[in-house]
């Protein structure tokens, strides 16, 4: 049994770190950095973020895959993907670092920064009407591991937070909206968007001319889903007509965003490069261990993607 790791140490951490960290928590597990695979025979796991499956050998032997990736969109529709259960990295209680940075932007919105910000710029004294978080109506479009945590925090602070969802919810700590039928009753009420979805299909372009006409004049998105849930020309022309009145964009399409893109110097947009959040090699060496235990003694991977939905 032995587990490769493909990539990962170029991204995070160095291969030293994987391995003592591995070392650690697992000892009986021989760990292998790619291109350094040994006999492929032995390999039982493969952890990656974005791999070229075109240049991976066929591993026999294969239990489980691990992806690091934000979305597996790209991976789950290659030819070559080994037909293996492939697991999502991540805490079960979703990541503090996503949760902050969440509720930064979004209470950023709220107590309108971006307008304070220019007004300063102009030396200009502003003074308007301050709104109250009960009378901000807060939406998450997708209810998962990394939205439910900031969901709650807003809730706490007092929003009406609200989410929808692709499927009904037996319970939930807030409202749930589900499926394309409920998507517009569930913009009509959101004041502040915030897009965790994952990318599919289904939820590419979600935000263009269309869904920006259902919201609230003046609403606001914060988009830490991917870069294609976006239609950019679309964006620009809402804000320009003030149905959107600003946008915090952490995730781009392209990436790294090129430098010709209207978004960057555009008045009421925030580029972010990426950066939600890091996790560590500790963190993701954890999760890795916890599921390679619960397979080795039978079980399931904790946090699997289903193929068929992209998620």
């Amino acid at each position: 049994m032995a587990l490769l790791i493909v990539e990962l140490d170029k991204r995070i951490g160095n291969a030293k770190e994987w391995r003592d960290t591995f070392k650690e928590q697992i000892p009986e597990l021989p760990v292998r950095i790619w291109p350094d695979a040994g006999d492929v025979t032995d390999i039982e796991y493969l952890a990656f973020m974005h791999p070229d499956f075109n240049a991976l050998p066929a591993f026999p032997k294969l239990k489980a895959m691990f992806s690091r990736a934000a979305g597996v969109d790209d991976i789950v529709a290659h030819p070559k993907l080994p037909r293996v259960p492939l697991g999502k990295v991540e805490p079960p209680g979703g990541d503090p670092m996503m949760t902050e940075y969440v509720v930064m932007h979004v209470l950023r919105l709220h107590r309108e920064m971006p307008a304070y910000q220019a007004a300063q710029a102009r030396r200009e004294w502003r003074r308007v009407p301050i709104v109250r978080p009960e009378q901000r109506r807060v939406g998450f479009l997708g209810f998962g591991l990394m939205a439910k945590p900031p969901a709650l925090v807003l809730k706490s602070l007092g929003f009406p937070v609200s989410a929808w969802v692709r499927s009904p919810r037996q319970t939930a700590e807030v409202p749930i909206f589900h499926g394309r039928d409920q998507l517009a009753p569930f913009l009509a009420q959101t004041d502040i968007a915030v897009c965790l979805l994952p990318l599919t299909a289904e939820t590419e372009g979600i935000f263009c001319a269309r869904t920006f006409a259902m919201m609230p004049r003046g609403a606001m998105l914060v988009n830490v889903g991917r870069g294609r849930h976006v239609v950019d020309e679309d964006l620009i022309a809402a804000l320009d007509s003030g149905q959107l009145s600003h946008a915090a964009l952490d995730a781009l399409w392209p990436e790294p965003l090129p430098a010709e893109s209207p978004l960057w110097l555009h008045p009421k947009v925030t580029v972010m490069p990426h950066v939600a959040r890091r996790p560590t090699v500790a963190q993701l060496v954890t999760e890795m261990v916890k599921n390679i235990r619960s397979i080795e003694a039978g079980g399931p991977l904790l946090e699997e993607v289903n193929l068929k939905l992209g998620y």
